[in-house]
């Protein structure tokens, strides 16, 4: 099979397309047919080493989201069979690249799939897992749901989620969106758009902030004193005389809460969009896209 390896650790010219051998299923496990892999910031921070644990040795393949058909499937594994659609994420923190989602066949544990209703495409599946996930995560942080949060980047995957995710639990909802793209937040429901542009000092106080992008200090200044953080990186400490709980959302893989998170974006609970889809093979040039920024949804590598 064909994948994608980080051959060494730097920017998007790393990444080369190379014949692998083709996976087999253990115990557990199924092969995936990849039909879509999402890329994410995760993945460009992983070529250049930039990662919770320290830098993972080259050659590795990123990609954590992967959507595709299952294709073979091992001892044990009972509750995936040949020809299921599904969806998943592979824990990229636990595999470091053994596996990683860039590839055309990849050998997946059936915890990290769920079955992908008929109703949701592979590419748009594959936008969801990392995301959603880390989304709701952030938010069961804020406990007890209500009141007013601030979310930034809610143009983004997560902070788009957030921003539907926090209007359900109860919040009044301050979104901060990308210039020139107030119009798709709006449309998730926030209760304020505010611009990338706004001074947070002004906004609020509200009880709590999902810092999405993370902007750190300069999204500390809207919380209330006793209020909660949530950041999707470390960022620097508040005064502690405020007494505001920062809190820092690592993703941990939930495949109950997948399964919820994927029904409902089916279902058009929950909404996703992709900016654009390009050939695994053009993984470098997908790096290299992201990086120049200005995306509005996702970037998805197709395979067949």
């Amino acid at each position: 099979m064909r994948g994608v390896v980080a051959a060494a650790l730097g920017g998007p010219e790393v990444l080369q397309v190379t014949e692998l051998p083709d996976p087999e299923a253990e115990p557990g496990q199924v092969v995936v047919r990849i039909r879509a892999v999402c890329v994410h910031p995760a993945d460009l921070a992983a070529t250049t080493g930039r990662i919770p644990g320290g830098p993972v040795q080259p050659p590795f393949s990123p990609g954590w989201d992967i959507a595709g058909e299952v294709v073979a499937a091992g001892p044990g594994a009972t509750d995936l069979g040949v020809g299921d659609r599904v969806v998943g994420m592979i824990p990229w923190y636990l595999t470091r690249g053994t596996p990683g989602g860039y590839a055309e066949l990849v050998a997946a544990d059936t915890d990290w799939l769920v079955r992908l209703p008929d109703e949701l495409d592979f590419v748009s599946a594959a936008t969801v897992p990392l995301n959603a996930q880390t989304a709701h995560q952030g938010l069961s942080l804020m406990s007890p749901a209500g009141g007013s949060i601030l979310i930034t980047g809610a143009s983004g995957g997560v902070g788009g989620f957030a921003t539907r995710l926090a209007l359900r639990a109860g919040f009044r909802v301050v979104a901060q969106a990308s210039h020139d793209d107030e119009q798709w937040v709006r449309g998730l429901g926030a209760h304020e758009v505010i611009p990338r542009s706004v001074d947070l000092a002004s906004v609020g106080p509200v009880g709590a902030v999902f810092d999405a992008v993370p902007l750190g200090e300069a999204a500390a200044a809207a919380v209330e004193d006793g209020g909660v953080v949530v950041t999707t990186r470390p960022t620097p400490p508040i005064d502690p005389a405020r007494g505001v709980r920062q809190e820092v959302q690592l993703i941990r893989l939930d495949r109950e809460l997948l399964a919820e998170l994927v029904g409902q974006v089916a279902s058009g609970q929950l909404s996703t969009r992709v900016a654009a889809t390009m050939p695994l093979t053009e993984a470098a040039a997908a790096h290299r896209r992201v990086l120049a920024g200005g995306l509005r949804g996702k970037l998805v590598l197709t395979v067949g």
